[in-house]
């Protein structure tokens, strides 16, 4: 088995590896793992997991962080999604003999006591677009009943899905359900999710304000990437689970 693994960003491929992956483009990490970085979004994910099934990929991970929508979900928390909802309203399952291996590996990394990371395992939504108030955030659980969301695991699921591989999303909360993204980052963020720092500084300039949340979400965010650290230390048991082809999703 390979297991191809979908990153959007560099600052989340970095929990899984030291090389430098450039968007587009997909590098094995280890004998049997082969991640690709996608830039931000649906269309990108889809073409980095059409790329990784090229290069053989037999099964996929959607890996990185999300937004919560369950108030309960905090920063730093772990989702495996269940099952995902696309923005189209189309549901898309994950292998349920997989995604059982990976809570049972996970498990004991991550316990429901003070201090540590939970692991909660539920549905998973998707945004077209960066959500930045804290005010889509409760209507899209009402409407959901989601734990989180993000932009490309929908994507990666679909392309999964479309050639019979086993999926699986892995996803680090950074941003709470009551906490909306500083102006300043959407200012200085260009459409792959790379943030340009000449742009941030200068608007935090105009803007000092802004410079509050702007700590507070990297506190937040780095909390993300120590989780998925941790993951990623589990990483090689989660991918070396063989599913039986009737949990493979249909083509």
């Amino acid at each position: 088995m390979i297991t191809g693994i979908v990153v959007a960003l560099p600052e989340e491929l970095v929990t899984l590896t030291s090389k430098r992956i450039g968007k587009g483009h997909c590098v094995l990490i280890g004998d049997k793992i082969l991640v690709a970085c996608a830039g931000m979004g649906p269309a990108n994910a889809a073409a980095a997991a059409e790329l990784l099934v090229a290069k053989g990929a037999t099964q996929m991970i959607s890996w990185g962080c999300a937004a919560a929508l369950e108030p309960s979900v905090k920063p730093g928390d772990l989702a495996l999604a269940e099952c995902l909802l696309a923005a189209d309203n189309e549901e898309i399952t994950v292998s349920a003999d997989w995604l059982d291996h990976a809570r049972s590996v996970l498990a004991g990394a991550f316990a429901d006591s003070r201090g540590q990371a939970v692991l909660h395992v539920g549905l998973l939504t998707e945004s077209t677009h960066v959500v930045a108030s804290s005010e889509t955030k409760p209507l899209l659980h009402s409407l959901t009943g989601a734990l989180a969301l993000d932009m490309e695991s929908c994507s990666a699921a679909k392309v999964a899905q479309k050639h019979g591989l086993p999926f699986l999303a892995i996803r680090a909360i950074a941003d709470p359900a009551d906490m909306g993204l500083p102006q300043a980052v959407l200012y200085a963020t260009n459409t792959d999710g790379e943030v340009a720092i000449g742009k941030l500084l200068g608007y935090l300039t105009r803007h000092p304000a802004q410079l509050p949340g702007l700590i507070k979400l990297g506190i937040y965010f780095n909390r993300a990437k120590r989780t998925l650290k941790q993951a990623a230390g589990r990483l090689d048991s989660i991918a070396e689970f063989n599913c039986p082809p009737a949990s493979r999703q249909a083509s």
